[in-house]
């Protein structure tokens, strides 16, 4: 360190030493100890001044001020170490304070492995600054060797959570030295039989293995370099809880892992790479199918490396990764990250979630500061204290090296505690009405008040990371309209918006049904008919239930005097009469009198014809007649059920005709039905097609059941291709599932 920062640090020192003395923990490591240790992990990890000094003082601050408040009186570590320092005190303190109320409620509870991530991503986003997660890690980390130095038991839930929190985050932050070593302390005290099962299984010490490790990279370096290959070489032991982890993930042997010991080659090209896989099978002997090429076959993830596992001199066998810096680069920060197939319920999934691509552009920002700063501290002449200091503090690194400046990405989720301290993930911007509504519906709906960090505030405030929700609410209510208008600032949460849409939308349908049901009731009492089963008469209408006519009535879309027309008697059909089946003259043949109707009466002249109203014939249609008393023939189409029947009873005065050569101006009325889904606007768009077509309606009926909609039109047309051009027109209308011309 600088001498400025050696003094802080003195001072430090004498400070914490005088605010614990010899307190310890509750289960016996002296917090002065503690505190040192920490610091020198941090310190091993490359931390700045700043970061080691707070190491010290955490513990202190406990002493100084359990409160917790810095807003009632004046903050001692902030006189005296300034302010930087005692916003990563105060810092740590909230983490370790917010890590410890939520880590106790997940446990046991039914969603415990989501409330352990959701945990892991409240502390990223509660730490602003990167050194808190620091702070919070080596202190684990102490705790863990002591345990481990001094033969006290540990927790059992102490190591589980490391396991379970603190190993994945240093994890994904990219700092191996910290995760393996938490790890390996945390199945020593979870599992200690099959700990000491594993280490036995290891041939040789740890150190005999990083002997081994540091002999073989030099060799390579060597011959690499003779190929003038520039090649970042490093090597890595692994460690007894990962071996634990793929013996029980892939169901192997202590003999099938061939990745005790691990290499990895950081190459300039992809030629390289194929160049430095020669040379590692030239130096070694191979082993069978323990060869991958990742670079011609990526992984569906986008991961691209070269795998190969060789054995020495002695038959032991070592992993060999080879790849470029940008596969590298991708491989620790993209989405083929080793986090994500590691830790991944499905190894290779990718979340395409907007809030998890978020959260992985945090991680990415994080481990790519984390790295810099220690690649810059190793650079002569530039250490601990000349690069951290600048680089840990705010995101942003010295002036010398702008060009490798990183800003830290927006917040797009926040991660808030329930009274029962369950970490709820909601989107940034979120209120208290939108956590209701996130735990239950009925709680959001009931909401009247609530209480944050046990103040009370209004509905519209949005909430921080970190905080805790309390709700407040009535026994009976339901929501205001006035959160459905994004202006005024309740609701943040489409979800939530769709639930209070839903809430008015259900009173408004009672409230239909109430005043349907009145509707029917009074008109079943003048009727005389209060016995009547509703359920029975709204079957007869062409209801599923009687609900749904309530519901139909109060919109008006079932007359009362459809009602009525159950209880009437049924009226005895007459057989028609042939005047009843002939139509007056269409528009075209009232024009004058030169217009001829277009058909011809076989053998006889000048005959007065009509087209009959059951049937509409239009050319070119078949056709016959029927000769009828004072008003000449009637035409109809030869498949005519009111035809057939006069027919069967007068067979004499059917008559042949066929269409003739008919005027330009002729036109033949038609009945089309339409049937389609009810809605405003579909009569307005069944017009514009006839308007479009410049054909002439004559005639309409529609009505509505059960949200259909059944309409009949008479159109005016000249021939049967005019016919199949308007029924194509009408079928494409948005909602129309049939339209087709009336058969009787």
């Amino acid at each position: 360190m600088k001498e400025d920062d050696q003094a802080l640090f003195r001072q430090a020192v004498q400070w914490a030493s005088q605010a614990l003395g010899d307190r310890c923990t509750p289960t016996g490591e002296r917090l002065m100890d503690h505190a040192l240790g920490s610091a020198s992990i941090l310190s091993g990890m490359q931390a700045d001044p700043a970061t080691c000094t707070a190491a010290l003082l955490v513990s202190s601050s406990e002493i100084l001020q359990p409160d917790l408040n810095r807003g009632r009186h004046n903050d001692p570590i902030k006189e005296e170490f300034g302010p930087e320092v005692a916003r990563l005190v105060q810092g740590a303190r909230e983490l370790l304070r917010l890590s410890g109320i939520a880590s106790g409620a997940s446990e046991g509870s039914e969603d415990a492995p989501l409330q352990k991530e959701m945990l892991r991503k409240m502390l990223l986003a509660m730490a602003a600054d990167l050194r808190i997660v620091l702070l919070r890690l080596a202190s684990r980390l102490q705790t863990l060797r002591w345990h481990a130095s001094s033969k006290v038991p540990c927790r059992p839930d102490l190591a589980r959570e490391t396991l379970d929190l603190y190993a994945p985050l240093a994890n994904r932050l990219g700092i191996w030295q910290i995760k393996w070593e938490m790890e390996d302390l945390s199945f020593r005290f979870t599992d200690p039989a099959r700990y000491k099962e594993i280490a036995g299984l290891l041939e040789e010490k740890r150190a005999e293995r990083e002997l081994f490790i540091a002999q073989t990279v030099e060799q390579l370096t060597a011959e690499l370099k003779k190929m003038d290959i520039a090649a970042d070489i490093t090597g890595r032991p692994k460690h007894i809880y990962s071996i634990y982890n793929k013996m029980r993930q892939k169901e192997l042997d202590f003999s099938q892992l061939f990745d005790v010991r691990a290499m990895r080659i950081i190459v300039q090209t992809e030629r390289d790479c194929y160049s430095a896989l020669g040379l590692v099978h030239e130096l070694w002997v191979p082993l069978a199918d323990e060869f991958d090429d990742y670079i011609s076959r990526p992984k569906p993830n986008g991961y691209r490396s070269l795998h190969t596992v060789v054995a020495d001199e002695s038959g032991r066998p070592f992993e060999v990764q080879i790849r470029t810096r940008a596969m590298h680069e991708f491989a620790e920060f993209g989405m083929a990250a080793h986090w994500r197939y590691k830790e991944s319920p499905h190894p290779g999934a990718n979340e395409a979630t907007a809030a998890t691509d978020q959260y992985d552009r945090q991680l990415a920002w994080m481990r790519q500061l984390l790295a810099w700063n220690t690649e810059a501290a190793q650079r002569p002449g530039g250490g601990a204290g000349t690069a951290a200091a600048s680089t840990l503090d705010s995101g942003s690194v010295t002036e010398q090296s702008s060009a490798v400046r990183l800003s830290k990405p927006p917040e797009e989720r926040i991660y808030v505690l329930s009274p029962q301290a369950r970490v709820i993930e909601l989107p940034a911007g979120a209120t208290p009405v939108d956590f209701a509504y996130y735990l239950h519906t009925d709680l959001g709906h009931r909401c009247r008040g609530a209480r944050i960090d046990g103040q009370m505030v209004p509905l519209q405030t949005q909430l921080q990371t970190g905080q805790t929700v309390e709700i407040v609410t009535t026994k009976s209510g339901g929501p205001s309209r006035d959160w459905i208008n994004p202006q005024l600032g309740f609701l943040a949460s489409p979800r939530s918006r769709a639930k209070v849409r839903a809430w008015f939308s259900a009173i408004e349908l009672q409230q239909r049904i109430t005043q349907g049901q009145t509707l029917v009731e009074k008109e079943l009492q003048r009727l005389g008919k209060t016995a009547v089963n509703l359920e029975h008469l709204a079957q007869q209408l062409g209801f599923a239930q009687a609900d749904d006519l309530y519901v139909a009535v109060a919109k008006e879309e079932c007359s009362l005097r459809q009602i009525d027309a159950v209880f009437q008697p049924v009226a005895v059909v007459a057989e028609p009469s042939l005047e009843s089946l002939i139509v007056h003259s269409s528009r075209a043949e009232r024009g004058g009198a030169g217009t001829k109707s277009g058909v011809l009466v076989v053998g006889v002249d000048s005959l007065m014809t009509q087209l009959a109203r059951c049937c509409r014939p239009a050319p070119p249609d078949a056709i016959t007649g029927f000769v009828t008393r004072g008003r000449g023939v009637s035409i109809h189409r030869a498949d005519c059920a009111s035809f057939l029947a006069l027919k069967a009873r007068q067979a004499e005065r059917v008559i042949d005709v066929t269409w003739g050569q008919a005027e330009a101006q002729t036109l033949y009325p038609v009945d089309l039905h339409v049937q389609a889904q009810d809605r405003a606007g579909l009569l307005r768009d069944l017009s514009e097609v006839f308007a479009r077509l410049r054909l002439n309606v004559v005639g309409v009926n529609t009505h509505s059941k059960a949200s259909m909609a059944y309409m009949s039109f008479t159109v005016e047309i000249r021939d049967g291709g005019e016919l199949q051009r308007v029924l194509v027109a009408l079928r494409e209308v948005s909602g129309v599932l049939t339209a087709e011309r009336r058969v009787t």
